[in-house]
């Protein structure tokens, strides 16, 4: 059923929601067209041809005939209508032909798919128009038990119990069914939405947002900052398609993404061929200056060796600097509109300048971070270099990972 369910009044143009509507209505539609036989066959095997037995073979068809005219026009809304004004009036002609509630075992009760249904699948407006008219003739219903002509005078025990069962039992069940996909969808929809959130903000900030509504700027003190650049991108950029570039972007990125998530670093954004992160306590996670740099280290050797096998294959390929510094950052969240989490200071500066200074398939770091890490790692001091808007700074190259006598053990 499921398969088929896609193929109704389906459109090309359709979004995501509208399409997921059409299956789930179809699907209740035809729920509802199956139960119209044993609805008619219930109401004629006890009081024969009469208005309750008409009355239900006459929604099996109007089902049928609403699903085939909407699935042509491609108007889902119009199946809504169809369907679910049958469903509160030949409940209402059922219950009539029977009786008060208690004889009729409560057929009334279906009338209330009708309001729930068009609330689902059209809109609160026209869904609030009918709940009216299910109370109104609900209350008629109890207060001066309408019966048309040719009703029973009594009814048999056994009768009542099986209209109790199969207008209480199955309306429920449809009743529960519709809410609980829809529940079911709604979560679904916001893990997503989290999921998507999540991976904008870090996972705090995005708690802050969804709480007030706005993010308070935070200062992080002893936080490491890494850059990442691609050699003569815009050379690059000239030589290769659009499509080209951007799929190799996306493939180093995710690279870069993987990375990070393993020494839980926060990677801030993209910029072009620029990639900044930060590694510190955000969202509770510790990182040190230490796993920023082996993070680094790996990026590095990831650079290195796709541009060998890209190489091989006559395929173009990037060279990438590096640079790292800590210090304190300011976090925060700018924008209204495509708002974005992004972090200032001296910090942030400086580490993109030690970018700058970097080569090509090295990693370039402070003196500062060097002095936090240089018992885990091997360097290359590179004197004290002069620094774009800043006083002169020490500079190492990182070469690799100490070896210590115990990984040799």
């Amino acid at each position: 059923m499921f398969k088929y369910a896609k193929l109704y009044a389906y459109d090309a143009s359709d979004s995501p929601d509208v399409a997921f509507q059409k299956q789930l209505l179809v699907i209740i539609c035809s729920f509802l067209l199956l139960c119209g036989p044993g609805w008619w066959l219930m109401y004629y095997l006890v009081f024969g041809w009469g208005y309750a037995s008409i009355a239900a073979g006459s929604f099996g068809v109007l089902v049928a005939v609403a699903i085939f005219v909407s699935h042509v026009l491609k108007n889902h809304k119009l199946l809504a209508h169809m369907v679910f004004i049958g469903t509160l009036v030949v409940p209402v002609i059922c219950q009539w032909a029977v009786g008060d509630l208690h004889q009729g075992g409560m057929t009334i009760a279906w009338a209330f798919l009708t309001p729930l249904g068009i609330l689902i699948f059209v809109s609160l407006r026209p869904a609030l128009i009918y709940m009216g008219i299910f109370l109104t003739l609900v209350f008629i219903t109890i207060l001066y038990h309408p019966t048309l002509p040719g009703a029973p005078e009594e009814v048999a025990e056994a009768h009542i119990k099986l209209f109790y069962c199969m207008n209480l039992g199955t309306s429920f069940i449809v009743i529960f069914g519709t809410c609980a996909w829809f529940v079911h969808t709604i979560k679904v929809e916001k893990l997503i939405s989290e999921k998507l959130l999540l991976n904008i903000l870090p996972k705090d900030v995005a708690y802050e947002l969804k709480k007030y509504g706005k993010v308070e700027p935070i200062t992080h003190e002893h936080v490491t900052v890494l850059f990442t650049d691609f050699k003569e991108f815009t050379k690059i950029s000239e030589s290769v398609s659009a499509k080209e570039l951007v799929t190799e972007i996306n493939h180093c990125y995710g690279a870069f993404d993987k990375i990070t998530t393993k020494y839980d670093i926060e990677k801030i954004k993209t910029l072009g061929d620029s990639y900044m992160a930060v590694g510190g306590n955000f969202s509770g996670i510790e990182c040190t200056p230490a796993d920023v740099v082996s993070a680094a280290l790996e990026m590095r050797d990831y650079i290195i060796k796709r541009k060998q096998e890209r190489k091989i294959e006559g395929k173009f390929a990037f060279e990438m600097r590096i640079g790292i510094h800590t210090g304190s950052v300011i976090s925060g969240v700018v924008g209204v509109k495509k708002f974005q989490y992004d972090i200032w200071g001296d910090t942030v500066n400086i580490a993109s300048r030690m970018e700058n200074n970097s080569e090509a398939e090295k990693l370039n770091i402070s003196g500062t971070t060097y002095d936090l890490v240089k018992d885990q790692f091997e360097f290359e001091f590179r004197g004290i270099l002069p620094v774009k808007g800043k006083k002169d700074m020490r500079m190492y190259f990182v070469r690799k990972e100490k070896i210590t006598e115990g990984a040799l053990a």
